[in-house]
């Protein structure tokens, strides 16, 4: 069925866009190996953030994910005093692994499915990370999904517990001057099919606030994705993520594109 293995979040799992889901990528069944691979632009007012990944599934079963993220600080990096088109980078490998249940065969019943992942986060620029509070340029986060799709109303839900140090997403580090420990965040997610290739929804993120110089906000976005045919999809998303690094109301447009077999 399609979009039932999700579309590629900005940090490599399968998911929405913002928020990681209990799917697992490709369209592999049971008995197979599948895989995805992404490109996403978010264009926001000061900054762009660029991600690409790949992401492979086993069995329909265990995830394997990676994720390159560029952040380009634009002319707000002079402002910041880092030097017009100043970027920030990381790199995440992740793992998942589908606990119970089967978000979309498990019609009869409501459990939904459940997943437990790992992000292992690597920020390429520690001298600035330290320099504004942070504690680390390397971070895990581990999290518990859950989703679950009601084929009979044509909805897909999920929602997930993260534990993280991560500063917007670890680009900014992990830990800080404010919190240096692991703090609990929301992701949750809500979707309607409107055909069996066209998804739309909105997806909310809380975040922590671990540095003194910039609060940090949670993420939201309204999205569309749209499936291809069966090897490839499209998601668009207004997508606002407040206040990054003392720069005010960062919303704007996300694109996503993604692959999978």
């Amino acid at each position: 069925m399609l979009l039932t293995n999700g579309v590629s979040s900005v940090e490599g799992a399968a998911g929405g866009g913002l928020a990681s889901w209990a799917l697992i990528a490709g369209n592999e069944t049971r008995d197979g190996i599948g895989g995805s691979a992404h490109a996403t632009l978010v264009a926001l007012p000061d900054f762009d953030l660029e991600s690409a990944g790949v992401a492979i599934g086993i069995n329909d079963r265990v995830e394997l994910s990676y994720a390159y993220q560029r952040f380009d600080t634009r002319a707000a990096g002079a402002a910041l005093g880092l030097g017009r088109g100043f970027t920030f980078a990381q790199h995440i490998v992740g793992a998942k692994l589908r606990i119970a249940g089967d978000a979309v065969w498990d019609q009869d019943r409501w459990l939904p499915q459940f997943s437990i992942g790992v992000q292992h986060k690597i920020a390429d620029q520690g001298a600035v990370i330290s320099a504004v509070g942070g504690r680390s340029s390397r971070g895990t986060d581990f999290y518990l999904s859950a989703t679950k799709v009601v084929l009979a109303r044509s909805v897909v839900l999920a929602t997930t517990l993260r534990a993280t140090k991560a500063n917007q997403f670890g680009l900014l580090g992990f830990g800080g001057d404010r919190r240096r420990g692991y703090s609990a965040q929301v992701e949750g997610s809500a979707g309607i099919l409107l055909s069996p290739s066209l998804l739309v929804g909105a997806e909310l993120r809380t975040k922590p606030d671990n540095l003194r110089f910039a609060r940090e906000q949670k993420a939201a976005d309204v999205f569309a994705a749209w499936a291809i045919g069966r090897h490839a999809s499209i998601t668009a998303a207004f997508v606002d993520l407040g206040d990054i690094a003392t720069i005010r109301r960062q919303r704007g447009a996300f694109l996503s594109l993604q692959g999978s077999f």
